[in-house]
């Protein structure tokens, strides 16, 4: 791993660990919010507000550290079968597309969370500005394209490698005299 994958590797570690926080804080509400309800018939304000933003900030967070442990679900009916310098051609295509699809949508939200900045939108109990929460989530999918963009040059590495190799096998050895 070269040191952009490091760098890849070591944002996506921290932008999981803030997901995990985030799951966290979703665990602690909502058995805390259930104890209050059932014992003190006080439910907290707020929660459903609070339990949609931090769950979809734990998803939104976490996807880079799952695309760098290549930790996805991957279907290989076909492409199981296919010679492995196929296989990493495949693998580069599919990862290149990914990663320019991911860095369209993060540059896309980001322009949305600019709306909602200057539209002023806020949740809708607890009156919770959504921009910052868009922006977070527009930075984790552009550590997921920067994920997956480390993972295109990974593949591409591999499929070039293999076809190197396949090159130098096919070419008859010089001749010892």
């Amino acid at each position: 791993m070269g040191m952009f994958g490091r760098l890849v590797a070591d944002l996506s570690r921290q932008l999981d660990r803030l997901a995990g926080l985030c799951l966290a804080a979703v665990m602690v509400l909502v058995v805390t919010n259930v104890l209050m309800r059932a014992v003190l018939h006080r439910p907290i304000s707020g929660t459903y507000d609070l339990v949609g933003i931090l769950t979809g900030l734990a998803i939104g967070l976490a996807l880079a550290n799952c695309a760098v442990q290549n930790g996805h679900i991957a279907v290989d009916l076909v492409a199981g079968r296919l010679a492995p310098s196929l296989q990493a051609l495949l693998d580069t295509l599919i990862h290149g597309v990914s990663c320019g699809m991911w860095l369209l949508v993060a540059i896309d939200l980001s322009r949305y969370a600019n709306t909602m900045r200057v539209k002023g939108l806020v949740s809708s109990t607890l009156q919770v500005p959504l921009a910052p929460v868009a922006y977070l989530l527009a930075a984790g999918l552009l550590a997921l394209s920067l994920a997956l963009a480390w993972r295109t040059a990974e593949s591409a590495r591999a499929w070039l490698g293999s076809m190197a190799l396949a090159q130098g096998l096919g070419q008859a050895e010089p001749e010892v005299q």
